[in-house]
């Protein structure tokens, strides 16, 4: 088997986005994640590729050294599930940003989601839009003052992590584009899982949104204002690992380990593999600064697939017709050969 390393997923191309913007990160991520998905899966080289719509995260495909396709804006959904359906062997990687994929893209978004698509799911969260010069996006926060809302938007964010699971999505990881190991690790964790992977990565803008989450990650705050989750581990945080979540009643809630009784016992054990969302929920709309912002990968789940039940379907109707062509030719009364 071919051991491939992050430079054979580099393009010859000239990255043409703005210093310091968080899709560099990403871009760094990927190219070490792909690696290791194609050892992990047994994948050749040539079964990735990435799908994009409109957006400054839809150069993507342009900057990693796969098959690609820039497609129309709101509209990699549509074209990733088309790739995926018409050859199932493909790793499919569909990148988008908050107004391509949430706003005119919402639709095709929803129901990649709910029809449980074998693609991976790349969302750059930097709550503007970036490459049409700072207008607010579907998950803007409420106020925000734009060049579209010079007095405020009067609407209400969406929430990434709320629409998949709300859409019955069976994987949702969330990372922070700085953290560069993390990014992988949740691609990895998305490849791998057979279905639609959504993974939702909050990416800085520095020209029109700059320090848009830097209440909650800045590195003053971060390690008490975020907490990684993985599978099976305790959720535990804070910069000197003594805080952690318990239910209380039906919340969550943040307690100091050590304090009123409180042991590393007591706090709850993360299962991405819980089938039903109720807590997946919860962790998803935690916010700072009353609660840490949950990033890694929150809810991972098996379900069939819609690509998987294309393909097997097609062959029931192929093996259904041979035996009512053949059953008609017995029944015929007429004299046939076989040669």
């Amino acid at each position: 088997m071919v051991r491939y390393t992050p430079q054979d997923f580099k393009s010859d191309q000239e990255v043409k986005w703005c210093p310091g913007c968080g899709n560099h990160f990403i871009l760094n991520a990927v190219t070490k994640a792909l690696p290791e998905v194609a050892e992990e899966l047994n994948y050749q080289h040539q079964r990735f590729t990435f799908v994009s719509g409109i957006g400054c995260s839809s150069r993507f495909p342009y900057y990693v050294h796969t098959y690609g396709f820039h497609g129309i804006h709101g509209r990699a959904a549509a074209i990733a599930t088309g790739v995926k359906v018409a050859n199932p062997t493909l790793s499919v990687w569909e990148v988008t940003g908050d107004g391509d994929a949430l706003a005119i893209g919402g639709n095709h978004f929803i129901h990649a989601i709910r029809r449980n698509i074998d693609i991976n799911i790349m969302l750059f969260n930097n709550q503007i839009y970036g490459l049409t010069k700072g207008q607010y996006s579907p998950t803007s926060p409420l106020g925000k003052v734009t060049k579209t809302s010079p007095y405020g938007t009067v609407e209400h964010p969406f929430s990434p992590g709320e629409i998949v699971l709300g859409a019955r999505g069976t994987f949702f990881a969330r990372t922070i584009d700085v953290d560069v190991n993390l990014t992988k690790d949740c691609l990895v964790a998305a490849a791998k899982n057979d279905g639609a992977s959504v993974v939702e990565i909050l990416q800085n803008c520095v020209i029109f949104n700059d320090k848009a989450y830097d209440a909650f990650l800045n590195k003053e705050v971060r390690e008490d204002s975020t907490i990684v989750l993985r599978h099976g581990e305790p959720m535990i945080f804070g910069k000197n690992r003594d805080k952690g979540l318990i239910l209380d009643g039906l919340k969550l809630k943040v307690v100091k380990i050590g304090e009123n009784g409180i042991t590393r016992a007591d706090i709850l054990v993360h299962n991405a593999h819980e089938p039903n969302p109720g807590i997946h929920m919860m962790l998803v709309n935690m916010k700072a600064p009353d609660m840490p912002v949950a990033l890694g990968v929150i809810r991972a789940v098996k379900d069939h697939t819609y690509d998987d039940q294309v393909r097997d379907q097609l062959i029931e109707v192929r093996m259904r017709a041979k035996i009512f062509n053949m059953d008609q030719l017995l029944h015929s009364g007429e004299t046939w050969e076989v040669k």
